[in-house]
């Protein structure tokens, strides 16, 4: 089945689930999404020698032929080892998006990423540098779906930044992006994505950490960490890798204790629920992630 089909039967299921909405509505909000998740080389000077993609056989085409004709026009912030530039091989996970144009055509884009050796791959696998020099979970007991949540079928994903202090406990959270699977109005949708974000943030103060005790950040004042948290009704799963699912992006919001330059590349929906993920510490990409 090409990319195209597949794009189109991702919208009009969309466009079946928010009639009440309107067209217009709908038209503006509604995105089709994946996540692909892969490997990427990158040499001392920020270039780009190599990459694989997870399961390629199960990408569509139109997925494929878009990351493999952006990937080698990609410059890398050099890494460092040791002080010095060297050849690194990264985990790579991309959020890809398909719009629908005023003619009736899908625009497919990939919207934001995330580079490092924490990535998650579509394996579940993980690669982690020494657990002494990160920050790592101790207990994150996750939040109870609120019940009107689940009644109304209200799903998504809520994107954290914890601020983590030298005790291991969390000392603020900030709520930075709530992704929806459900379409409504604009208030009905503020509803829905503070419904969600009120009992995750609650739970996650109550979350432990392991503080790094080994490397350049052992002396840091506080750690800076996302974790997306998902909700999924009982028996519900995420859409297969490759495939196409429902996606209504929130708007993002700057984090208060965060004075950094904002990587326009990077995006905490690049990243895959029931990580931890410290924040900006990922492999910088200083080219747009895609042309046209």
């Amino acid at each position: 089945m090409s990319g195209r089909i597949w794009i189109g039967l991702a919208l009009a299921l969309l466009a079946t689930a928010a009639l009440a909405a309107g067209p217009g509505a709908v038209r503006k909000q509604a995105e089709a999404s994946m996540l692909v998740t892969g490997q990427v080389r990158i040499e001392p000077d920020g270039s780009v020698s190599g990459w694989e993609l997870d399961r390629r056989d199960t990408l569509p085409e139109v997925v494929t032929e878009l990351i493999d004709r952006a990937i080698p026009a990609w410059r890398f912030e050099p890494v460092l080892v040791d002080g010095k530039p060297a050849k690194v091989e990264a985990a790579m996970s991309l959020r890809l998006v398909a719009n629908r144009l005023d003619d009736g055509d899908y625009q497919v884009s990939v919207r934001s990423s995330y580079f490092g050796d924490d990535a998650k791959g579509s394996e579940g696998m993980v690669k982690e540098g020494r657990a002494d020099e990160t920050v790592h979970a101790i207990q994150m007991r996750p939040p109870s779906y609120p019940p009107q949540a689940a009644k109304a079928g209200i799903r998504g994903t809520v994107y954290l930044v914890l601020r983590i202090d030298r005790e291991g406990t969390v000392d603020d959270v900030f709520v930075e992006q709530v992704n929806l699977r459900n379409i409504g109005s604009e208030r009905q949708m503020d509803l829905m994505r503070a419904v969600l974000a009120k009992p995750t943030a609650a739970a996650a103060r109550k979350w432990t950490f392991a503080i790094p005790t080994a490397g350049e950040q052992a002396g840091n004042g506080y750690w800076s960490i996302r974790v997306p948290v998902a909700y999924m009704l009982d028996g519900e799963r995420d859409a297969a890798y490759g495939r196409w699912e429902t996606y209504i992006p929130g708007p993002r919001h700057r984090v208060p204790w965060d004075d950094g330059e904002p990587d326009p590349n990077a995006g905490p929906d690049a990243l895959i629920a029931g990580g931890v993920y410290p924040a900006g510490k990922g492999i910088r990409l200083l080219t747009p992630l895609h042309e046209g």
